[in-house]
């Protein structure tokens, strides 16, 4: 059908960067399952668990930095082999020696390697997609990414979950995702530059998308981290881990187009105000659930993810609706890197918090997150008048990735392809 179009010459490399990309959040998602899971068999307390698994994020961050400076000085094929072949050497290692600080280094490089990775293949991508289909491109990637993470949880069901198998599956993952990678016949892109952004400028532009960024980093980070250890803790099965896992990830896929939909009508503040309270009453019922029907987690967690992985879109389409749409990419780059802070706190915070309180309390912090941040929504909701239809752009589904995906956020108009909407006066950021 594609044929003689552009669309369709380009189908074969797209396709196989897509695939390749998805097998690799595959091994990434049930890398993180198996760590928690395998740390708690070992006895490693919750605090200790935040800490390792903070690390990833932690060194997501720096990757975000490192990664671009790599790529400059060496080139993209070279960086991506280099990186690579690291990150599947981390997954055995874990296995061959259980200690939380060795597990931190190795998670902390995981993270490195993993942000590089993807620089380098959102840079092909971007490279490859035709202006006019740059947005079904973007809507691809961020499907992938949640179908491969909801994936990724079932496979802790295959082999001996607390052995060797798993880790090694991990490994395995991570080589097979580099075939249809490094066998594309892409052209080198253009090699992205290090964030660079002012946090006093993000917080005057839109104090609420920076809080709304730094509590979503906050609850999705945690939930990857430490959410295959509640589930265990409450007293769900292995195949209840992973259908809980799953369901989560899945509804954040399924909800966010809805959601996303009806807040372009409506004020998106109090879009979000609702969608927190919603989550946080969801959180409450899966903290007491347990001691009454554990076997009803698995929905609750579909209705818990299809509200709380919508964050974090509103608050990049709130910031999108005050700026100036040519700065777009400048604004989400360094909402990125404040979401990936409170991924790398908040496993930390929880982890104490689950070691005084037991297993069930995560959702506990959850719901604290949630009405910390409903409040403040709340608050800069009386601050400010709502964004006035027309000067608001579309909501997009928003996932994990590096600063090079967000220039395939089909709201991006620095091409010019439409004019920019009016900045609002920081006096008067929503």
């Amino acid at each position: 059908m594609f044929r003689g179009t552009e669309l369709g010459r380009l189908l074969w490399p797209l396709s196989s960067l897509l695939s390749g990309v998805g097998l690799l959040i595959v091994g990434v998602g049930l890398l993180f399952s198996v760590v928690g899971l395998r740390a708690g068999l070992a006895n490693f307390s919750g605090l200790t668990l935040g800490l390792v698994m903070s690390a990833y994020f932690a060194g997501f961050v720096l990757g975000t930095y490192v990664g671009p400076m790599i790529i400059r000085r060496v080139g993209h094929i070279r960086a991506f082999a280099a990186m690579a072949s690291v990150a599947s050497t981390m997954p055995i290692l874990h296995a061959l020696w259980i200690d939380p600080w060795f597990w931190g280094l190795l998670r902390l490089i995981t993270g490195v390697c993993l942000v590089g990775l993807y620089i380098v293949v959102e840079s092909w991508l971007n490279a490859l997609a035709p202006n006019q289909h740059r947005g079904k491109v973007f809507a691809a990637y961020m499907s992938v990414n949640f179908v491969a993470l909801a994936l990724g949880q079932w496979l802790i069901l295959v082999g001996d979950r607390l052995g060797f198998v798993p880790f090694a599956m991990v490994s395995v993952l991570f080589s097979f995702a580099l075939l249809p990678i490094t066998l594309t016949p892409v052209s080198q892109p253009t090699p992205v530059e290090a964030p660079s952004f002012s946090l006093r400028t993000l917080y005057l532009a839109s104090p609420l998308g920076v809080a709304v960024a730094f509590a979503s980093g906050l609850l999705n980070g945690t939930f990857y981290s430490m959410g295959a250890l509640y589930a265990v803790g409450v007293g769900l099965t292995d195949a209840g881990v992973a259908a809980f896992m799953a369901a989560t990830i899945l509804g954040g896929a399924i909800f966010q187009w809805p959601v996303g939909h009806y807040s372009d009508s409506h004020d998106r503040r109090s879009v979000l105000l609702w969608v927190c309270l919603g989550a946080a009453t969801l959180a409450g019922v899966a903290f007491v659930l347990p001691a009454l029907n554990v076997g009803w987690l698995v929905c609750v967690g579909l209705l818990y993810g299809g509200l709380v992985f919508t964050v974090y879109g509103l608050g990049v389409a709130h910031v999108n609706d005050v700026i100036d749409s040519s700065r777009l990419l400048e604004f989400t780059s360094g909402l990125l890197l404040v979401h990936g802070v409170g991924a790398a706190v908040g496993p930390v915070l929880a982890g104490g918090v689950m070691d005084q309180f037991g297993p069930s309390s995560l959702m506990v912090f959850f719901s604290v997150v949630l009405v910390l941040l409903a409040l403040y929504t709340l608050k800069r909701i009386g601050a400010a008048p709502p964004v006035p239809d027309a000067a608001k752009a579309d909501y997009v589904v928003m996932g994990s990735g590096s600063q090079a995906v967000l220039q395939m956020d089909p709201r991006d108009t620095s091409e010019g392809s439409t004019p920019p909407s009016p900045p609002v006066s920081p006096t008067q950021s929503p």
